[in-house]
């Protein structure tokens, strides 16, 4: 049985990878700064993890943008 969230989850990581690496940013410095492990950020950006509201709020603070810009990047990368 395929995942149904799957495709969305893949969406996610490619907006967060992408953020990352247009602010020249390691998995340590993003993780560091939004108090999440750089483990659960591998796992997110491999779309392996569903994250919660609150995680997407750190996510955001920790690579410096809106969550609105994330949310944005997101819904871009699921169109393509």
């Amino acid at each position: 049985m395929t995942d149904p969230l799957s495709r969305e989850r893949r969406a996610l990581a490619v907006a967060v990878r992408e953020l990352r690496v247009r602010r020249s940013l390691k998995q340590e410095e993003v993780g560091e700064a939004a108090g999440l492990g750089r483990n659960y950020l591998t796992t997110l950006e491999n779309g392996r993890t569903n994250p919660s509201f609150d995680a997407l709020v750190r996510l955001s603070r920790g690579l410096g943008v809106p969550l609105s810009e994330l949310v944005r990047t997101y819904e871009e990368r699921l169109r393509d």
